[in-house]
């Protein structure tokens, strides 16, 4: 049996990995900073380890008797000093240099897509320097570019859900999301594939103006779309890199990159968006939520 460690099992495509795994037969260690954040992956995991990816003397033992790594590390809301260097490139460069004092067979690392044209953008910036360095090891590798995840497209219905959405750009460029979960079956199948590199979204591709609608459409609401013009966009993320923090602008700045290009990967899975918006929808409403429209 295979043995697998997950870096970033407690996040929201790292829970859906360790019970895709499980499924798919191998052993799972999951890696996570505290008991109390393991806690909910033991019912699925073999084994649990505590450490704090940014810390590598914490990380002692973790890949041993390993055979693959997955890792999902990186920063979604800046809430500890952390930077993305620190966490998207750094946390990332421990864990290679644990899984290559261990000999672990391949290293399987969840990137962006169009990485290639968002250079200048700091959280795409430290993961392609951790990529960098993922191709100089002597470790196989599989760098897996998502487009965007369906918990990211949430963000349309609450904005829906106040009146108004707002785009950048003119809501013309294409993605295609995926579900967690789908993605998980491709990060699996990845393990023990020869690709080195998958561009996956998921079944469907729209423009972000046809998200807006859908989520309007889904809440039964009339749709009340405005879009900030490129230029403005782009003007103001360059005035925040000179007056905020990298914590506060830096969530701003790649979502303006990605909204404003088309972010498509080959299609994967079978899950869709509209009905993962009813059940956040219905899931809301019978946790009794009230909203204010």
């Amino acid at each position: 049996m295979k043995k697998v460690l997950v870096a970033g099992s407690t996040g929201y495509l790292g829970r859906f990995v360790v019970i895709a795994l499980k499924a798919s037969g191998y052993w799972v260690r999951a890696l996570g900073r505290s008991e109390a954040r393991l806690e909910p992956i033991k019912r699925y995991a073999d084994e649990v380890f505590v450490g704090e990816v940014t810390d590598p003397d914490s990380l002692t033992g973790v890949c041993d008797g390993i055979d693959f790594v997955f890792s999902s590390v990186g920063i979604t809301r800046q809430k500890d000093g952390l930077t993305y260097k620190d966490v998207d490139y750094q946390a990332n460069r421990n864990l290679l240099t644990a899984a290559e004092v261990s000999g672990v067979s391949r290293f399987v690392y969840v990137h962006v897509l169009n990485a290639n044209k968002m250079k200048h953008v700091a959280a795409v910036r430290a993961k392609q320097a951790f990529v960098d360095e993922l191709e100089r090891s002597a470790v196989d590798r599989t760098v897996i570019c998502p487009t965007g995840f369906f918990s990211d497209m949430e963000e349309f219905v609450a904005m829906a859900r106040k009146g108004q959405v707002y785009l950048f750009g003119e809501g013309t460029n294409r993605i295609n999301p995926i579900h967690g979960a789908d993605l998980a079956e491709a990060c699996v199948a990845a393990l023990d594939g020869q690709k080195q590199r998958l561009d996956v979204g998921g079944p469907q591709t729209f423009t972000y103006r046809e998200i807006a609608e859908m989520a309007f459409d889904v809440l039964d609401q009339p749709s009340k779309i405005s879009c900030v013009p490129r230029g403005v966009v782009f003007a103001m993320v360059g005035l925040m890199r000179w007056v905020t923090p990298v914590k506060v602008y830096g969530p701003i700045e790649f979502m303006a990159n990605v909204m404003t290009m088309d972010v498509v990967g080959e299609p994967c899975g079978t899950r869709r968006l509209a009905d993962h918006f009813r059940d956040l929808i219905k899931a809301d409403s019978l946790q009794g939520h009230s909203f204010q429209f």
